[in-house]
């Protein structure tokens, strides 16, 4: 959706367990694969990886450390053409 309101480059940003779904999401707008392909410019090339970790504090007061992962990626070309004319 970002990609569609004009925003040609975006970063994919995921914590803890949900870090596996964000470098999927990234491959799956490369690769151009599914339902959300039709959806995006001609080309998405990932352009940069960094991991981190991050210190949370849970309710009960208890510090944790979680991994954190931006995946910036960017689009280029055209959007393809709806068939809705």
């Amino acid at each position: 959706m970002a990609m569609q309101s004009g925003e040609w480059e975006i970063d994919l940003v995921a914590r803890g367990g949900n870090t596996s779904r964000a470098i999927d999401v990234a491959e799956l707008c490369k690769r151009k694969h599914g339902i959300i392909a039709q959806q995006l410019p001609e080309t998405i090339e990932i352009t940069d990886i960094q991991s981190n970790s991050e210190t949370v504090t849970s309710e009960q007061g208890h510090e944790r450390m979680i991994s954190v992962i931006t995946i910036s990626i960017q689009g280029s070309g055209e959007f393809p053409q709806s068939d809705d004319s």
